[in-house]
């Protein structure tokens, strides 16, 4: 773990996760409209620059629209109920079944990072092009899907509504004379985020862990993308059962659950969790006292863990594998969660 800022500007680094570009900025205060759903202030940031002139950008081809059902192997398919052991075959169909997604889902982030960064149309033109390609065929809406299947569209979706909002928030305007294909792709995120919801809503708590956290996060995004107040309350309704999840020490129960990748899964289910708490920090809703700073206990947990893992084997009788632990963009849920309570100074320097 390095400097706290470092860490959480490489937050799009992981796969299938995309949630956003970060600054510090991001998490201040924003002037909202009566009634009007808004991301944090870092999203209005405008364009750096408008280049203009010679470039190597490309507009790759479309990725094909995935309209078929939403079946996939899981990468820990023949595991135990601990699901922490992978099967690389059945890892490797997984990433060939779903390369197409995961093709948008990398492009769109990593367009709209450049065209923050650049202004050139191209990139522009380019990002809208894909998604309207996909919002066309109504893609990723299908209803017959496994477990492996309705993940693969709440991460999708996470992480294109969450690029969306740096487009349609931004003070440079860049969607203003593209609002017939705006609207169409926000229709499209609407339809979604409504399956995301009938996908993860009413689940026994033995069976809410954090895929439940990253679908009610993409749902917060699309809900700020799309301006929809029922998608923000059902996002707000599952942080809470998330929240009173959190034990008086901070340990989750279904994520101790996961053996030797106990500590990893802990710190996985933060990056939603304080996004969220983030996202309804802004728009009125001060999530912090649910279950009594219920997310200050996880992430100061989690912080404990990194130094000295020794908590969670105690708790679930396995010594825990720290790979993942040693990657930075593993901590970006810590911009969010020091923007909502204090970090001491050893935290923010590490």
């Amino acid at each position: 773990m390095k400097t706290l800022r470092k860490t959480a500007r490489t937050l799009l680094a992981p796969s299938l996760l995309g949630l956003a570009l970060l600054d510090m900025t991001l998490f201040g205060s924003a002037a909202q409209a009566a009634n009007t759903l808004v991301p944090p202030q870092g999203y209005y940031t405008g364009v750096e620059k408008f280049k203009t002139g010679k470039h190597d950008f490309k507009c790759e081809a479309v990725p094909t629209p995935y309209t078929d059902k939403l079946v996939f192997r899981s990468k820990y398919e023949g595991s135990d109920g601990a699901r922490s052991t992978l099967n690389r075959d059945s890892e490797k169909a997984f990433r060939k079944a779903t390369a197409h997604i995961t093709t948008l889902e990398r492009g769109v982030s990593k367009m709209v990072m450049q065209y923050m960064r650049d202004g050139r149309p191209e990139q522009l033109d380019c990002t809208l092009g894909w998604l309207s390609s996909w919002a066309r065929a109504d893609a990723l809406t299908s209803t017959d899907f496994n477990h492996t299947g309705k993940s693969m569209r709440k991460w999708a979706l996470g992480s294109l509504s969450s690029a969306w909002l740096h487009l349609k928030f931004s003070n440079s305007h860049p969607l203003a004379a593209h609002q017939q294909e705006a609207e169409l792709i926000e229709n499209w995120f609407a339809r979604l985020g409504e399956q995301v919801v009938s996908d993860w809503s009413n689940l026994p708590l033995e069976k809410v862990n954090n895929h439940s956290y990253w679908a009610a996060w993409s749902v917060m995004a699309t809900a700020v993308a799309t301006d929809r107040r029922d998608l923000f309350d059902w996002s707000i309704k599952e942080y809470r059962v998330a929240a009173n999840q959190i034990d008086a020490q901070g340990f989750l129960p279904n994520e101790l659950k996961r053996k030797q990748r106990a500590l990893a899964y802990h710190n996985y289910a933060l990056p939603p969790l304080a996004m969220i708490a983030s996202f309804a920090q802004v728009n009125g809703v001060d999530l912090r006292p649910e279950n009594n700073s219920a997310l200050k206990r996880l992430g100061d947990q989690v912080l404990a863990g990194v130094k000295d893992p020794s908590a969670f084997k105690s708790k679930n009788g396995e010594k825990q594998d720290m790979t993942d632990l040693k990657i930075d963009s593993k901590f970006a849920w810590l911009e969010p969660w020091c923007s909502l309570y204090s970090c001491s100074a050893e935290v923010v320097e590490k």
